[in-house]
């Protein structure tokens, strides 16, 4: 399984979640499956193929080139195909296509806009892959109440809330990738109802 991480290219947070985030990596790596990531070498993106190369996995980096022009992040030097793109939308374009699940770790802006943007195509029936955020030291406790607080006021449907899951431990996020069989509904069919 090709498994999409979405998550920070900063180094500058605590090690906790560098440590937690390349275990997970390898974690997947060892149970057979693939990275599909943005080709950081640095922060939680850089961790997390640490972690996956630790198990000898595939690893494939897309980035725009005008990350490389402009030098914006260091890369993952060890990717073992790079995939560059034009644009960033080109960029998160194919690594959607690529992946057969997404985790989302702990991040910043463009991080929490990717995960927004998988769950809207999930949403609305554009794809029906699992999404799993990895809640390590509780950073995401804030969005989970901020998306609980939208339904309740009525601005999300309370069933969207089946489009993701929250984890705190690896291993119950891996087996949820695993094994999760899907929503049997989108938006359309929902309003419908």
């Amino acid at each position: 399984m090709k498994v999409c991480v979405f998550g920070a290219a900063s180094d500058k947070i605590d090690k906790s979640y560098i440590d937690l985030t390349c275990l997970l990596g390898k974690k997947f790596g060892e149970k057979g499956h693939t990275l599909v990531f943005g080709a950081g070498g640095e922060g939680l993106m850089g961790a997390v193929a640490r972690g996956f190369k630790e198990s000898n996995s595939e690893i494939y980096g897309v980035v725009p080139t005008f990350f490389l022009d402009d030098k914006i992040e260091g890369l993952y030097e060890e990717c073992t195909k790079m995939i560059t793109t034009e644009t960033m939308r080109e960029r998160k374009a194919i690594m959607e296509d690529m992946a057969d699940a997404f985790v989302i770790v702990p991040g910043g802006i463009g991080t929490f806009e990717e995960f927004f943007e998988i769950v809207t195509l999930k949403q609305l029936g554009r794809h029906n892959k699992p999404i799993a955020i990895y809640n390590i030291n509780g950073y995401y406790d804030h969005m989970e109440k901020m998306m609980l607080n939208s339904v309740k006021e009525g601005f999300v449907r309370e069933k969207c809330s089946d489009l993701y899951r929250y984890f705190d431990d690896a291993d119950s996020l891996i087996d949820f990738i695993e094994n999760d069989k899907g929503c049997d509904w989108n938006l359309v069919q929902l309003k419908k109802n």
